[in-house]
């Protein structure tokens, strides 16, 4: 598509998400339900390998999230948090405990050549997780999550999402 920008004509080829030096990111939207094999093995939906920028080389890094679910960030977004990881005062307990448990439980993790990525069983436990999965695109990282739990997690709320969006949204 071509348009006029500043009184130049420019192609657009693809819309992307760029972070403030210009860098593309992922941002990963949408839910799916998928099934998940006995070796832990789930596909990554399609919409959301598009998302994956070459820098992450289809590689995932995958933890526990701050709710029961699992979180799996492409590397380049990853690799940004270990940059603000490696800032945090160790000597803080607070932080100590909180490197400590997120660190311990993440590993890194391919997409296979089905564009599948393997969730270690600690984490596969640790989420509830058996045989269905709730995929869900959460801007620079996918969520998975027990169906049962997400839904839970969804009705779990007191204030409705109208209420909240006027609250966050304000800018």
């Amino acid at each position: 598509m071509r348009v006029e920008k500043w009184g130049k004509v420019v192609n657009i080829t693809k819309k992307s998400h760029r972070t403030k030096i210009g860098k593309e990111m992922a941002f990963f939207k949408g839910q799916e339900t998928y099934s998940i094999d006995n070796k832990g093995r789930v596909s990554i939906p399609a919409k959301m390998r598009k998302s994956i920028s070459p820098e992450a080389n289809d590689t995932f890094a995958i933890t526990r999230g701050v709710d029961k679910c699992v979180v799996a960030y492409p590397l380049d977004e990853w690799r940004n948090y270990e940059e603000k990881f490696e800032q945090l005062n160790q000597y803080d307990p607070k932080n100590r405990y909180f490197l400590r448990m997120l660190l311990m439980w993440s590993e890194e993790t391919n997409l296979d050549a089905q564009q599948r990525i393997s969730i270690p069983k600690k984490l596969l436990e640790f989420a509830g997780i058996d045989t269905k999965v709730v995929i869900v695109g959460m801007v620079d990282h996918i969520e998975f999550w027990n169906p049962e739990e997400f839904e839970k997690y969804l009705q779990g709320h007191d204030e409705s999402y109208e209420s909240v969006a006027a609250t966050v949204m304000t800018i």
